[in-house]
Parts: structure tokens; C-alpha cells; sequence
């Protein structure tokens, strides 16, 4: 028994032996291969700090949070440009992904692979599709899931769930027939390193990196636009909530209230599900803070820059501080 147990020992470690060789050669013909090993060495393991469009780094870039590396404070990867420093003395690098699914999934999935990473940090805005979630408000979920993967069903099929989208029921002024029929919501495709395949609606964020974060109750938020303007509510972060991640930008009332009625989410984005799902692949913690930056499509005020810029801001603060709690964690583990 212990010597079958032996061999196999012996023959997994020889596959990943192997795997790493072939991963060491393919980065040595890559013309930064150097300069990646010397980032890897002068520092580390290091937080990847997530984001996805320009106002959620020039948030990062006006905070002042994050000090560039004074050796190599940048290195460019098909197309994507990632920094190289600290965030109140944590080893961080950071790395802005471009809009939508594939884009943030490729981007963290070159992060992953390059560098020396222990955690994903991703933060941004997001639409609320919970009446009790106000602008300015950072939601750190503990679910995100990807709606925007549809099963089409035929014209007058039968309804098999209760999550599936008739859209006879939103005709309008009254309900009936559509020959668009329904839709009905799919799981992913999630891989991940020693599991078979499986097909996943859910996506969990990582426990240890939520429990962390439930000690960020007391950031204190950006509440004021100005100094003539500020938000009827005070900001608060809130925590276990659900999210939704689509490439559609969702300014439509009456989806908005389908997805909360059908999923329970309160959030809405185009990011977020690819971002943890590559983490989970990778075995690597991930966890993910939304600030709220328009409705939706629901009542409430359009939103605008400034407001765009607000909600980037708060989520970057509760993250930053994050960032610090999980450096102290890290740094008393490693004693």
C-alpha cells in the first residue's frame, strides 16, 4: 500500500516538475523574460491590485496610496501595463484590465502566470440593483455570478425555473405572447488546479480574504462631490451581497428588477465574475469591492463623472485598507 502510494507521489511530482520546466521555458524566450525574473526577485510575493477602466486608476494614481518601485516601477505585457510598487508598505503590483469579461479574464490570467502573486485585489464600480444600495456605497459581495450566459429557449416552450426571463411578461401596456420567447441563465465552465471540470452559477469569493474585510466597516467614505454638493445618504460599506457580472452595461429598469427578484443581486457590472473565476482557476484568494456608482436604470439621478469618480474612490479606500490588514496577516503568518 505505501509503496503504490509512493509511486504516485513520485508520478505527480514529476508532472509538476515538469509543467514548471515547460513554464520556465516558455517565459525565457519572452524578450522581458529578465526583467520579470528581477521583479520577482527584488520583491514579493505581491497583491495584484485589479481595475478596469481609467477613472478607477486615476482614483488609485490621485490618492497617493500606491508608491512606484524605484527600480523597475513598470513592466508592459501584450498591451497592458503593470506597476510595480507598494500600498502602505505592501508589495503590490497593479494592473488596469480594459472593460468587460475577456479583457479583465486575459489580464489577470498574464498577472497570474508572470508574477508572484498570493492574492487578488479587484475594485471598481458597479450599477445597484438593490433599492436598499445607495450611490457611494461599497458592496463587498460574497458571490458574483456571470448572467450574461443564456440558453435561448423556442417560441412557446415550456418554463422549466423560476430564474427563467419570459418577455411576453414585460410587454407592454399589458403581458401576453413574444416571438421572442425566453431565455433561460447558465452556469460557467469552471477549471481549477486538481478538480475535474465542473459547471458553477456561483462563484464564492474566497472566505479568509471576506472575514478580513468585515473588519472594514468604519472606513470612513467620500460622501461630497464638492463643496456645494454632497449625497443625501452617508456611504457605508456592506457586506454579503450578491453580484452580477454581464458585458452589457445594464440602464434598464425593468431587467434591473427581474435580476434582483430572480438572483437577489445587488450589483451589477462587466468585470467582476471573470476576475474571480480566474482566480479560483488558478487557486489563488481573490475578493472584490464595488462602489456604486448609478442605479441601474432604476429611479434616482443620472449618473455623471463626478459621481463615477466618487464611487471609484470609496471602493479604492475600503481596498487599500484591505490591503494593509492582509499585508499584516501575511507578514505574522510568515514568522
Amino acid at each position: 500500500m505505501w509503496a503504490v502510494e509512493l509511486q504516485v507521489m513520485l508520478v505527480v511530482g514529476l508532472l509538476v516538475m515538469l509543467q514548471v520546466q515547460q513554464a520556465l521555458q516558455l517565459r525565457s524566450s519572452h524578450p522581458m523574460h529578465g526583467v520579470v525574473d528581477k521583479i520577482n526577485e527584488n520583491a514579493g510575493p505581491y497583491i495584484g491590485l485589479v481595475m478596469t477602466f481609467p477613472t478607477e486608476e486615476l482614483a488609485l494614481i490621485d490618492s497617493t496610496f500606491f508608491v512606484p518601485s524605484s527600480e523597475i516601477p513598470w513592466v508592459d505585457l501584450a498591451g497592458r501595463r503593470f506597476n510595480i510598487g507598494t500600498i502602505k508598505g505592501v508589495d503590490v503590483i497593479y494592473v488596469m484590465t480594459g472593460e468587460q469579461t475577456v479583457n479583465a479574464g486575459i489580464t489577470v490570467q498574464i498577472l497570474l502566470d508572470t508574477f508572484d502573486i498570493i492574492g487578488i485585489v479587484h475594485y471598481g464600480i458597479a450599477g445597484s440593483s438593490n433599492d436598499s444600495l445607495y450611490i457611494g456605497d461599497v458592496s463587498v459581495p460574497n458571490y458574483v455570478a456571470y448572467t450574461g450566459s443564456w440558453t435561448w429557449k423556442e417560441f412557446r416552450s415550456a418554463e422549466e425555473s423560476m430564474t427563467e426571463l419570459k418577455f411576453g411578461n414585460f410587454n407592454f401596456p399589458k403581458k401576453g405572447e413574444n416571438l421572442l420567447a425566453m431565455i433561460d441563465f447558465t452556469p460557467q465552465q469552471l477549471y481549477s488546479i486538481g478538480k475535474p471540470m465542473e459547471e458553477v452559477f456561483w462563484l464564492p469569493i474566497d472566505p479568509k480574504l471576506f472575514y478580513i474585510a468585515s473588519e472594514l466597516q468604519d472606513v470612513k467614505l467620500q460622501q461630497c462631490v464638492n463643496e456645494t454638493y454632497c449625497l443625501p445618504e452617508t456611504p457605508k460599506v456592506v457586506y454579503g451581497m450578491k453580484g452580477s457580472t454581464a458585458d452589457i452595461y445594464l440602464d434598464n429598469a425593468a431587467y434591473r428588477k427581474f435580476l434582483f427578484k430572480a438572483f437577489n443581486v445587488s450589483t451589477v457590472d462587466e468585470e467582476s465574475a471573470a476576475i474571480v473565476m480566474t482566480s479560483l482557476s488558478n487557486g489563488v484568494p481573490c475578493i472584490v469591492f464595488r462602489g456604486v456608482s448609478d442605479y441601474a436604470g432604476g429611479e434616482g439621478f443620472l449618473s455623471a463623472t463626478s459621481l463615477t469618480y466618487l464611487a471609484a474612490m470609496n471602493a479604492l479606500s475600503v481596498a487599500v485598507e484591505f490591503i494593509g490588514l492582509f499585508g499584516e496577516e501575511v507578514a505574522i503568518h510568515d514568522h
